[in-house]
């Protein structure tokens, strides 16, 4: 039951249980197989209680009230579902880990060079300038992530989402041009989902 293995109880015909049997059969395994039947027997009940199993025809089949109890002894299991089990147990599959992708720069940040080709003729200030400064655009990092691993002079890596959002609060770029941006320009396409959700919570 806990490993996927149907417990089942040897029926015999009688007028009571007619409906279970088919013209000519006179015995079959009966599965146990109702849900609160099989946890019932789980929880270490003393006998088998079954109210719904499968006729001799393998069709499910609801039992009159009360159903049909008998003792525990009257459990079976057909061998090749133990085999299988006990080849389960004893050679249990490797799980298999997929590897964890490691972020890239691409969903980290973009690169100086893109910034000034995505956002450079918004602006009436150098942003070359600003970018490179020692506290970066906004007064801080802010949009400044991290080093580029290419390393070098300047190499840092930018937010676009979050270097958008400044340069609409900060430097009054408009939101309408920003919105376009984030809407057809390629080098942004993996960042508009943030960039939308940033809107939404800002109510624009």
């Amino acid at each position: 039951m806990e490993h996927g293995v149907t417990p089942y109880v040897w029926l015999e015909y009688s007028a009571e249980r007619a409906e279970l049997f088919a013209e000519g059969i006179t015995a079959y395994a009966a599965p146990v197989v109702y849900v609160e039947d099989t946890q019932r027997l789980a929880a270490g009940s003393d006998d088998v209680w079954i109210r719904f199993t499968r006729d001799s025809d393998r069709l499910a089949i609801a039992l009159k009230p009360p159903g049909i109890r008998m003792p525990l002894e009257a459990l079976r299991f057909f061998q090749r579902d133990i085999a299988r089990l006990a080849q389960e147990l004893l050679h249990p599959k490797e799980v298999v880990i997929p590897p964890v992708a490691m972020a890239t720069e691409s969903n980290k940040g973009i690169s100086k060079e893109h910034v000034l080709e995505i956002f450079g003729g918004m602006l009436k200030f150098n942003l070359e300038q600003a970018l490179s400064g020692a506290v970066g655009i906004f007064g801080d990092d802010g949009a400044r992530v991290r080093k580029n691993s290419r390393g070098g002079k300047n190499s840092h890596l930018w937010n676009p989402v979050t270097l958008a959002l400044g340069l609409n609060d900060v430097h009054r770029v408009p939101m309408p041009y920003l919105k376009k941006t984030f809407a057809t320009h390629p080098l942004l396409r993996e960042w508009k989902d943030a960039w939308l959700e940033s809107l939404a919570l800002l109510g624009e």
